[in-house]
């Protein structure tokens, strides 16, 4: 029966960002949080923000109808603050509301980094209270490790961390909430294979708020998701991961989600590197992200998305399999090697992208040599270079 209620609370939840969508767009313009065209964005447009308000419509509707007030989870740590088996779905939601508002009144009016951020920690400590909270991991071949006193604190990381990738991420028409349907379907797949009860609902109520406004924000977009959206769905995912992953002593508890959500993390990764190397602050905004980078190479904004979306699924496959595979067919030869060729597949795809996003060395190389040759040449007068020295295969010697 809780496939249907999952399936049913998806339909229900894309139905319902899908329609609530515009009025939000109506809403976001009367009160001005419209963004404008800017150098480091690719958007050519005036567009209204304010997306993540459908969002949540669809969350609160279809989880007033299916999510369970409690989820009761299987083989769970049980730490000092309580049984660390039982979320409190109130809580989840109450977080969810609390860092919709926050990212809302930021697209309306733009809010100090700091006020951002304690809004993130807020809504985390309230998911943390209500029972989303790790208090131990199981590691292949090293068995489960476990920190009952400093859980809350590594959620609580965890949540925020999960908020700001998404918000990152978030920067070409179509790809966050495209990347958080495939997220939301396979969290879904991977909670249900592992028995917790109202988890694979809840992700499926994210996917389908996602898909339902994806409708709307594809290329070219009629509406951006704004920081009231992609805070919310970085929350969600978060406290998916954690309930329907995390909290589970499976062996694959930890691989799951950090190969579901590798492409935004690495993303992250890479953009607040390259900050910390230049002596920015890591919040700054820059043009240096995934599509960025992918749309000065000469990707339009449709192909960067269904590259970046075919890679998000490959990675999400991979998650699937390994669930299945390492619980169900472990001992079974045929499936073992499918699923290390697919791994190899995946693989080969990684490569292939980051190849394609001008992170090899030797590419690292040839900036250094152009800098040098011109200290004055901006960043982007670079890496704009590089580009074209690399796809056409001609280097112009530097004296």
């Amino acid at each position: 029966m809780q496939y249907w209620d999952a399936v049913l609370s998806f339909i229900v939840a894309t139905a319902v960002a899908a329609v609530a969508t515009p009025l939000a767009a109506r809403l976001a313009r009367r009160l001005g949080a419209v963004d404008l065209p800017r150098e480091r964005g690719l958007s050519v447009r005036p567009t209204p923000l304010l997306g993540g308000l459908a969002i949540l419509a669809a969350v609160l509707v279809a989880g007033w109808i299916w999510l369970p007030p409690k989820i009761y989870l299987p083989h769970v740590l049980h730490g000092p603050a309580g049984p660390g088996g039982v979320v409190r779905m109130w809580a989840v939601i109450a977080g969810a509301c609390l860092i919709t508002l926050i990212g809302a009144i930021d697209d309306v009016r733009p809010l100090p980094p700091i006020v951002k951020l304690a809004g993130q920690i807020a809504a985390a400590i309230i998911a943390v209270e209500g029972g989303a909270v790790v208090t131990s991991v199981t590691l292949p071949f090293l068995g489960q490790l476990t920190f009952p006193n400093a859980g809350g604190a590594l959620t609580v990381i965890w949540l925020v961390a999960l908020m700001n990738v998404v918000n990152f991420s978030d920067g070409v028409d179509g790809l966050a909430a495209g990347l958080c349907t495939i997220d939301g379907v396979a969290f879904a797949i991977i909670a249900f294979d592992l028995g917790v009860h109202g988890a694979p609902i809840l992700a499926a109520i994210t996917a389908g708020g996602a898909l339902g406004f994806l409708f709307h924000n594809f290329y070219p977009a009629s509406v951006f998701m704004g920081d009231a959206g992609a805070n919310l769905l970085g929350y969600l995912l978060g406290v998916i991961a954690v309930v329907g992953s995390l909290k589970v002593n499976a062996v694959v508890a930890l691989i799951v989600p950090l190969t579901i959500l590798v492409i935004p993390f690495l993303d992250t990764s890479f953009v607040i590197a390259k900050r910390l190397k230049y002596r920015r602050k890591p919040w700054s905004a820059d043009a240096n992200h995934f599509h960025h980078r992918m749309a000065r190479i000469g990707f339009s904004q449709r192909k960067t998305v269904i590259y970046l979306y075919v890679w998000s699924f490959l990675m999400a496959g991979l998650a699937v399999g390994l669930r299945i595979v390492s619980h169900h067919h472990r001992n079974q030869v045929g499936w073992v090697i499918g699923l290390l060729l697919f791994a190899v597949v995946c693989a080969a795809a990684s490569v292939y992208l980051i190849y394609v996003l001008e992170i090899f060395k030797f590419k690292g190389l040839r900036a250094f040599e152009l800098r040098r040759a011109d200290p004055q040449a901006t960043e982007d007068e670079i890496d704009v270079q590089v580009a074209k020295d690399i796809e056409t295969g001609e280097f112009e010697k530097v004296k």
